[in-house]
């Protein structure tokens, strides 16, 4: 693909939370439909989402490393690639953590940072086909708070779960594996919170 001539970075800032938001859409409905025997196809379809963003990934570099002008600082068009690519990458490591725990069951916390990890992607993808006009947008700060407001119910979650799984799970392999597992989704969130706020960043140098 030469991206040059077909692409600007804003439309792949775009391209690449769409990959985010396929990944998360893949991990929600894996935990509200959960069939473990299944599991390994879904592990193999969600890793194919994330190889594609890393392809897209590295090609962004290698036309960043070609370029001597870009729409914003080059750092921030890297900060903001491995941002994105990051919120991937730890939706991937939600689903191979229920393969490597060997989860029988889904708890009801799970489907919630599911449910929350869907709402984040599709805001930043909002906030990504907004990112071109950000100079002028009169709506992209709404859609920054809106991220850190996904957020923080992530850590109100998080924080709920926990107490829940101490509180009332007496199989102490249980109580590992998902305090390991809510762990890795409130990590999502916190990655989606990473990407507003290099989006706040960049509109901050360039006011």
């Amino acid at each position: 693909m030469n991206l040059k001539s077909k692409k600007s970075y804003y439309d792949i800032f775009v391209e690449m939370v769409d990959y985010s938001c396929q990944a998360a859409s893949m991990l929600h409905e894996s935990l509200c439909d959960f069939q473990k025997e299944s599991l390994p196809e879904k592990m193999l379809e969600i890793h194919k989402i994330e190889h594609s963003a890393d392809i897209l990934q590295h090609e962004t570099m290698n036309m960043l490393a070609k370029e001597f002008i870009t729409p914003i600082e080059r750092e921030d068009i890297i900060s903001l690639s491995s941002a994105i690519d990051n919120v991937t990458d730890s939706i991937e490591d939600v689903l191979m953590r229920v393969y490597m725990f060997n989860i029988q069951e889904i708890r009801q916390e799970a489907q919630g940072f599911s449910s929350v990890i869907v709402q984040c992607c599709a805001g930043l993808k909002t906030m990504m086909e907004e990112f071109h006009n950000f100079r002028k947008s009169t709506v992209i700060h709404d859609l920054i708070v809106n991220i850190n407001r996904l957020e923080e119910e992530g850590d109100t979650l998080y924080t709920e779960a926990l107490r829940n799984l101490f509180v009332n799970e007496k199989d102490p392999v249980q109580i590992f594996a998902w305090a390991q597992m809510f762990e890795r989704l409130e990590k999502c969130c916190d990655k989606c919170e990473d990407v507003a706020d290099a989006i706040s960043s960049v509109i901050m140098k360039n006011e």
